[in-house]
């Protein structure tokens, strides 16, 4: 395959910040493996000649024939952005639902894994590539109400860590955004009372994103990056 643009695949590409991510990797020229829950809608919507992949994230053997499938099409792996994850508050740890823990472990943490099995090896083969995860900057601590989710995002953290660790020295950088409360309708409308202008912008998110996974950041690896907004 002659094709000589990045390609790029997303997890969660449907969501507020999918779309902005996939719009940021659309004007870069990039060539899009869309991974989402409605990945055949979303891949309308982007047009071109986007892939579509839809599969389960916590179902590893799926996730492996489907996405292994996908970019055995494209040709060729460059960058992971792994966006899905899930979020869960509302009772204090000691009352924290088993059914919570475990939605949150598995959408933030499991599913990373997943992913990663299916992408790696083929960029080790490649001998080059970019991962850019999503965590949190709410956990960089633990918060009041909000434990399985502080956990679950900061097991993600580590995941990072120790795969920049393990893969630094074959050109894979493995880095992880901390976003602070984006700035999304579902968002504005949870918290009529907030001032969204202290917020992320997805747009602005995607950019950082973005660069991580160009050359620019080809020294960077194992970063956990606060993106903050106005504060």
């Amino acid at each position: 395959m002659n094709d000589k643009r990045q390609t790029v695949l997303i997890t969660g590409a449907g969501g507020q910040l999918g779309s902005a991510v996939v719009a940021h990797f659309q004007q870069r020229g990039a060539r899009l493996v869309l991974l989402d829950r409605h990945a055949d809608a979303v891949r309308e919507r982007v047009g071109g000649d986007a892939l579509a992949v839809s599969a389960n994230l916590l179902d590893r053997a799926e996730v492996a024939a489907r996405v292994g499938a996908a970019l055995d099409q494209a040709g060729r792996i460059d960058v992971l952005c792994h966006l899905a994850g899930g979020f869960h508050m509302g009772e204090p740890v000691h009352e924290t639902p088993a059914e919570a823990w475990d939605r949150m472990m598995d959408l933030n943490a499991r599913s990373l894994i997943h992913v990663a099995a299916a992408v790696v090896p083929r960029m080790i083969a490649q001998g080059a590539g970019r991962i850019v995860a999503v965590g949190a900057a709410g956990a960089l601590k633990g918060g009041a109400d909000m434990g399985a989710y502080a956990a679950s995002k900061s097991a993600l953290m580590r995941l990072v860590e120790s795969m920049s660790a393990e893969l630094r020295d074959r050109s894979i950088n493995v880095n992880c955004v901390l976003p602070s409360t984006l700035d999304t309708p579902p968002n504005r409308a949870a918290m009529p009372d907030a001032d969204p202008g202290r917020w992320v912008e997805p747009a602005a998110l995607a950019e950082v994103i973005g660069f991580l996974a160009s050359d620019g950041a080809r020294a960077i690896h194992g970063a956990l990056i606060p993106v903050l907004g106005r504060v």
